[in-house]
This record gives structure tokens, C-alpha cells and sequence, in this order.
């Protein structure tokens, strides 16, 4: 749908929208944290493993895991001591798609 085509009703979700839109934007924007999400395209993955995949020390990865769950972009699951961290819906998946149209395919 072009914009010029949006419906005023349209317009003014988006309008009311843009703070969390903002908000999901900056959590993606953060490297570590894009990276993070590319690895739970896989499936889920503790932190312990999400460490040795992004070369980074634990408490590093801990806090960018911190704000993907305040986003709602992750979720866990517990065993024993361990916490591993997964996709929490279709939301991530579609936007990591739209990325890697965007930066990773050729023309």
C-alpha cells in the first residue's frame, strides 16, 4: 500500500504507534543485539553458547539480552542453572527476513 493511499484511520495508528515503533527500532539497532537475534533464528541458545558465538564477554551479552526481553523480542526458558534464550514470536523472524533482503541479498 502506498502512503498516499493510506486511509486517514491508517495514519493516525501509525501516528499513535511511533513511540513503540521507536522504541523496537532502537533495540534492534544496537549491533550485539541484531547479531543476538540472528543466532536465535537457528533456534534457541543459551548464554554460555550465545557468548562463545559472538566472541563477547557474559556480562556483555547479559545486558543485551536484558533489553531484547524488555522489548519482547526474546524469551527464556530455564534448565536447572541454565537460561536459554529464544525468538519470542513471528515479529523477529519478519523483521531479521526484511533485513536480510535488504543488506544481505544481491541485486
Amino acid at each position: 500500500m502506498a502512503f498516499k493511499d493510506m486511509a486517514a484511520k491508517d495514519m493516525d495508528d501509525m501516528v499513535d504507534n511511533a513511540k513503540s515503533a521507536s522504541d523496537f527500532l532502537k533495540a534492534i539497532s544496537h549491533e550485539g543485539r541484531l547479531r543476538i537475534l540472528c543466532h536465535l533464528v537457528t533456534g534457541e541458545k543459551s548464554v554460555a553458547e550465545l557468548e562463545d558465538l559472538l566472541s563477547a564477554r557474559q556480562a556483555a551479552v547479559s545486558q543485551q539480552l536484558s533489553r531484547l526481553r524488555q522489548e519482547q523480542l526474546v524469551t527464556t526458558r530455564r534448565d536447572g542453572k541454565t537460561i536459554y534464550y529464544r525468538l519470542a514470536d513471528d515479529r523477529s523472524r519478519r523483521i531479521l527476513h526484511v533485513i536480510h533482503e535488504m543488506f544481505c541479498k544481491k541485486n
